[in-house]
């Protein structure tokens, strides 16, 4: 095997985040609301920077609405064109869905409708999906790790497997984001993969390999999964917190009047490490749960 086709190879940004024990938990792009919108063609490397007016001027409306827009495609051979398939996914506890769409074609995503609040357009999805991260113009680890995994967990037969564009943490690759739940994943292989989408089917979430669910901030992200740790609650939606958490004491809400106190705080990486492919390698901050403190 090749350096280019080995996704051990030396110097690929996963490799180094894993050889230097990176943590996971508390890196998920934070985002309430995404929209994943079907694109067959190539992808460029920002998809608000797309060639077609059609697509770019989507993802900006989208992002000025307080949505996460990605690019999706199905993995393997390219299906042959006709409808475009669109999927809105509401992440936050209590609300969580998701819905699809289907427009003729690139021209019709002007009138398709991106509430901040509110229920979502479209047909319910009772299935939840599994977005691999394959966005190869952004990071190599991606590209290779990624598209290696879609295939792997579709050829099992594994339904509702997309591509998808940037996730964020290419370190971590391979990386993929659960929706409706919006928990993201790093360090898959097609086991771990497979249990994190058939939890969030039972409405549940696989803790282990969780970078965190995208409905908080980083430190929210570290708390609640730290919560989950020490309790064993695995219902999806049974947690709530401030979306906007900081660092320091973040209080945690759970199912019958239970509250726990997280301590979140910083801890400086053991060594350098890029966090993408064919960048410098810099010192890095990490967040971690240093208590969990049961209130009531």
């Amino acid at each position: 095997m090749t350096p280019a086709a080995n996704p051990a190879a030396p110097g690929r940004c996963a490799v180094l985040a894993r050889a230097v024990d990176e943590p996971v938990a508390g890196t998920a792009p934070q985002a309430a609301r995404w929209v994943a919108l079907e694109h067959r063609g190539a992808w460029p490397r920002d998809i608000n920077a797309h060639p077609d007016p059609s697509v770019s001027g989507f993802a900006a409306r989208a992002s000025a609405a307080g949505w996460r827009p990605l690019l999706i495609r199905r993995p393997g051979r390219r299906e042959p064109a006709g409808p475009t398939r669109v999927v809105l996914a509401d992440t936050a506890p209590g609300t969580t869905r998701a819905t699809q769409l289907t427009v003729a074609g690139p021209r019709e995503l002007g009138a398709v409708p991106l509430p901040s609040t509110g229920p979502l357009p479209g047909e319910t999805l009772h299935d939840p999906l599994l977005l691999v991260c394959t966005h190869g113009r952004r990071d190599r680890c991606c590209a290779v790790n990624g598209r290696r995994l879609a295939l792997a967990v579709t050829a099992v037969g594994e339904p509702d497997v997309w591509e998808c564009s940037h996730l964020g943490g290419h370190r971590f690759a391979p990386t993929a984001l659960v929706l409706p739940t919006g928990y993201l994943y790093g360090r898959l292989d097609p086991g771990t993969a497979i249990s994190a989408r058939k939890a969030a089917a039972l409405g549940e979430v696989e803790v282990g390999l969780s970078r965190g669910r995208s409905t908080w901030s980083a430190a929210g992200q570290v708390a609640e999964l730290a919560v989950r740790d020490a309790t064993g609650l695995r219902d999806a939606d049974a947690l709530t917190l401030d979306p906007l958490a900081r660092p320091g004491t973040v209080v945690v809400h759970g199912p019958s009047g239970r509250r726990w106190a997280v301590e979140v705080a910083e801890r400086p990486g053991t060594e350098p490490r890029p966090a993408s492919c064919g960048i410098a390698a810099l010192p890095f901050v990490a967040l971690h749960a240093a208590a969990v403190t049961p209130l009531s």
